[in-house]
């Protein structure tokens, strides 16, 4: 695919849902639809927020392999990059991506306990579009 990062990049930029998922303690997948990420460097590193006492975090705790997803449902095109979770959760990290309107979720605010950020570090990706799909390294 030519220009991979700017083409993905747009796709991911254009979407209001993330499905990202884990392992669970029985090896199965789980997956769930979240808020998009916050802030992305380019198609390598994602971050988003969520609650440290989730299960989410335990699971990543336990096993950092993950994915995400994008869906254009319009087009009907998507990326799925694989990859590993860090949890986050020193200030910088968290101020880093805190908004105005969180305390919504995180009543203490940005040093707020049960506040985290999940920091993806993508491998590699598959993109689908136009009836076909591509693997790819990042």
């Amino acid at each position: 695919m030519r220009d991979a990062e700017k083409t993905i990049g747009n796709l991911i930029d254009k979407q209001s849902v993330a499905f990202i998922s884990s392992v669970d303690y029985e090896g199965f997948p789980n997956t769930k639809a979240m808020l998009p990420p916050r802030k992305r460097e380019g198609i390598k590193y994602f971050y988003f927020t969520t609650n440290t006492s989730s299960m989410r975090v335990a699971q990543y705790r336990e096993n950092p392999k993950a994915n995400i997803y994008f869906c254009d449902k319009r087009f009907f095109r998507g990326v799925m990059l694989k990859g590993t979770i860090e949890i986050l959760e020193d200030n910088t990290s968290k101020e880093m991506i805190w908004r105005e309107g969180d305390t919504l979720y995180y009543p203490l605010g940005v040093t707020d306990p049960d506040y985290c950020v999940l920091k993806f570090t993508a491998q590699t990706g598959r993109y689908y579009s136009n009836f076909k799909s591509e693997d790819f390294v990042i």
